[in-house]
């Protein structure tokens, strides 16, 4: 299933969009798309009987805003370095172990909201990655197979970093991650009974039209299962909980002088095989 959110800021109302691109309303079946959702079976087997039974009303989706695909996130749990391309463009060495950092879950919006450029912003830059939607608690899952069990599905993502912030300013890198703005989700969370293989997707970004960002998940250092496994090893894990599984090479970080990192007026268009594409205009903070 393709699961969504529409409507303003903080009213988005749940909404399914089935196999023949039509937006339909799940609102007189399930409060929410959120944690609470994801691990309940039986709410999610209503969903599924009554898309089935053609039961859902369609919405209107012209000028409809798209929310995030979930809502309440507890917390964003990224990952760095995760991609062997993007290790050699930024002349790191391949990470040992997963490289895990935050982003508050107050940085996430929807797919085609605008971004905003930091104040005193001079290296905002761009990282589609592939984020991993957690629907059962997982503590110290024992395997791979165990760790996909607990996903729910999985979303586009864009890490918008600021790397001034993120890397010359002193500390971790939480302060170029965590500004306004900095994760649009979505559109749809896609069930993982739709996507048998996550590392067999393809990812691409681009900046004013030119493609930036042409890689494939099956480049991942470390693979979606391992990155669940792992990370349920130092913390628990939530339905709804979210995990950003790092970027692809072809970040402006990684490319030579004048590198082009982004400005107000800007705008980054990003998708990734089956989940969708976003679009968004940055501006000025």
């Amino acid at each position: 299933m393709k699961l969504l959110r529409v409507g303003t800021a903080g009213a988005e109302r749940p909404a399914l969009l089935d196999a023949d691109g039509v937006l339909r309303d799940l609102s007189g079946v399930v409060p929410d798309i959120d944690g609470a959702l994801l691990a309940d079976d039986v709410a999610l087997g209503r969903i599924r009987t009554a898309a089935e039974a053609g039961e859902l009303p369609a919405l209107d989706a012209d000028g409809l805003r798209v929310g995030p695909p979930v809502a309440r996130i507890g917390k964003v749990v990224c990952i760095g370095l995760n991609y062997h391309d993007h290790a050699r463009e930024t002349g790191a060495e391949p990470p040992a172990e997963p490289v895990i950092f935050f982003k508050a879950a107050d940085t996430v919006v929807g797919p085609h909201d605008t971004v905003l450029v930091p104040r005193g912003s001079v290296k905002t830059d761009w990282e589609v990655e592939l984020a991993v939607v957690i629907g059962r608690t997982a503590r110290y899952l024992g395997s791979g197979e165990e760790a996909l069990a607990h996903v729910a599905g999985y979303a586009v993502a864009h890490d918008v970093s600021e790397r001034e912030f993120q890397i010359e300013r002193g500390g971790t890198w939480d302060k170029g991650k965590n500004c306004e703005t900095f994760n649009p989700l979505g559109p749809w969370l896609v069930t993982a009974d739709e996507v048998p293989d996550p590392q067999a997707l393809g990812l691409k970004l681009w900046v004013n039209g030119e493609l930036r960002q042409d890689g494939s998940t099956g480049d991942q250092i470390f693979s979606v299962a391992e990155v669940v496994r792992y990370v349920s090893q130092f913390m628990t894990l939530y339905p709804g909980d979210v995990i950003n599984t790092g970027t692809p090479a072809g970040v402006a970080l990684g490319m030579p002088e004048p590198k082009p990192f982004l400005r107000a007026g800007d705008v980054v268009e990003l998708e990734i095989e089956g989940l969708g594409r976003q679009r968004q205009v940055f501006a000025a903070a």
